[in-house]
């Protein structure tokens, strides 16, 4: 049997390990499969330390592929379906896949990448869920291999690409994942993740976000390992996410404050409906989350609200329950057990309590990460071995508690003063016409930059001289004069990345370009 699958293969056979629309996988099944596919994969001449892609929604076979490459020592490559074949065959090429995983979803951005000439050539191309010239079925090639446990098992693991809001993508190597680790490191870090999350043992994950992204792998897959189970959609729906919690006794999800907001914004009666008896608890991250809307999401639900800090070149850093930040609003917790945060100042001297600065981060276990084939962004990104940023600017309290200012490339700086969009943002979201927003800086003659604003509305609301006026007058009142926004846009929808990050980029990029500048 696969090695991290064995105890619960053993002891919970026909209990479902895995749910999608279109089906279960019990635990024997689930152990079955990751066998087969690893003799197939090995077979077209996958070696550890090889690279598998996939292109696919949240799926059954995905974690299939997960678990295959977990044990057969493989770098498995999640790609973002949003990109384009350019963008996914440079991912292809940069990562040296071999093998080429595709959902029947995206066949034709699939077909359309392998056929381009930058596109390197594939030991396995495979398609899940249906037949596709070029590839082969999925089905066909696992099937096609007995259920017998593998010799030479060695711990693989993901390698996430970065959203290249900043330039192209770059995958993010740990070190922990590198061939040759002893696979039981796995099982302890699932079991480890499991215990200090306050994830149920044998409790039931609702994915509702891509599992390209890495934080939505981390809450699913490892308390998979741990011995729960995962039920999971391909897109995001509010009304669905209540019903599914409910209806699957979830006892844990991974959210993102997008999605708090597009539930809160449902009608009363649908709201009432929902018991959500079932939850234990509700963790979120990956963007910040203004203090109304997690206010109100734990007068809804309970404290039963947890979030994190981390990164996908950092894992968790910090944590916080509901308790701790209701007493603290806006704190992102304390570190967990193995992490050290730094603040370092402009100066390079490093910040006292309450003195805001760059954020660094240290494992205190000593893991660390490189991008995959960029030397001098991994330099950028260390102050030293095993102490790096993820480029963002905040604080720690007397207690240790850490607050979080912004991006330090999202801050604004006008007359020679930094301005911190985030907190402009929350005070946006808090107006009742308004379901999202994005600040940043757009060029001033005079001032360098000045501060800028855009919103999406509530459905009832339309976009208007007067509102726009209202909204400005709303950010006077609650900051600054110097932080309000001079001018707002009305935009029909905010680009944000499926993982709850914003795309400020695509809003603040034609004010410069007309500007003929970059800063």
């Amino acid at each position: 049997m696969a090695v991290l699958m064995q105890p619960h293969a053993d002891s919970k056979p026909d209990q479902v390990a895995l749910v999608d629309e279109y089906g279960e996988t019990s635990w024997g099944e689930f152990n079955s499969r990751v066998n087969q596919l690893i003799h197939s994969l090995r077979k077209s001449g996958l070696q550890s330390g090889d690279t598998c892609a996939v292109l696919s929604g949240n799926r059954r076979e995905y974690y299939e592929a997960f678990a295959a490459a977990a044990h057969g020592g493989w770098l498995l490559v999640p790609i973002n379906w949003h990109l384009v074949a350019e963008e996914v065959a440079y991912v292809l090429a940069d990562s040296n896949a071999k093998a080429f995983l595709v959902d029947s979803r995206f066949s034709e951005l699939g077909q359309a990448t392998i056929q381009r000439g930058d596109s390197p050539v594939l030991n396995a191309a495979l398609v899940i869920g249906a037949d596709l010239e070029g590839f082969e079925n999925y089905e066909a090639f696992i099937g096609a291999a007995d259920a017998s446990e593998p010799d030479d098992q060695t711990m693989g693991g993901p390698m996430f690409y970065t959203s290249g809001t900043t330039g192209k993508p770059k995958g993010v190597k740990s070190g922990i994942s590198q061939s040759g680790t002893p696979i039981e490191m796995l099982k302890m870090m699932s079991d480890g993740m499991t215990e200090m999350l306050g994830l149920p043992v044998s409790g039931r994950t609702l994915l509702c976000g891509p599992v390209y992204h890495s934080a939505q792998w981390a809450f699913s897959f490892l308390p998979l390992l741990a011995g729960g189970s995962v039920v999971m959609r391909h897109h995001f729906d509010a009304e669905e996410v209540l019903q599914i919690i409910d209806k699957h006794k979830i006892t844990n999800v991974h959210l993102v404050p997008t999605q708090f907001i597009r539930m809160l914004r449902l009608d009363e009666e649908i709201k009432n409906r929902f018991r959500g008896e079932s939850l234990a608890v509700v963790w979120h991250g990956a963007a910040p989350c203004p203090p109304k809307i997690k206010s109100e999401m734990i007068d809804w639900w309970g404290p039963i609200i947890s979030e994190y800090y981390g990164s996908t070149e950092g894992s968790i850093v910090t944590t916080v329950n509901s308790v701790d930040w209701l007493a603290k609003p806006g704190t992102l917790g304390k570190p967990v057990e193995i992490m050290e945060v730094i603040v370092i100042k402009e100066d390079g001297s490093r910040g006292a309590t309450g003195e805001s600065g760059q954020l660094y981060v240290k494992n205190i276990m000593g893991s660390d990460f490189e991008y995959h084939n960029d030397p001098d962004k991994t330099k950028k990104a260390h102050l030293e071995p095993g102490v790096f940023t993820f480029g963002d600017i905040g604080y720690l309290d007397e207690e240790g508690y850490l607050f979080m200012s912004d991006r330090k490339i999202d801050m604004i700086i006008s007359g020679g003063v930094n301005i911190y969009p985030a907190e402009i943002e929350s005070v946006l979201i808090n107006h009742p016409a308004v379901v999202d927003a994005a600040v940043f800086g757009i060029p001033n003659e005079e001032f360098g930059e000045e501060v800028k604003g855009a919103v999406e509305l509530v459905v009832r609301a339309k976009g208007s001289d007067l509102l726009e006026a209202e909204l400005i007058a709303h950010c006077k009142e609650n900051l600054a004069g110097f932080k309000a926004p001079k001018s707002i846009d009305f935009e029909a929808s905010m680009p944000r990345h499926p993982t709850g990050k914003l795309l400020k980029r695509l809003l603040r990029d034609k004010y410069w370009q007309e500007a003929g500048r970059n800063i």
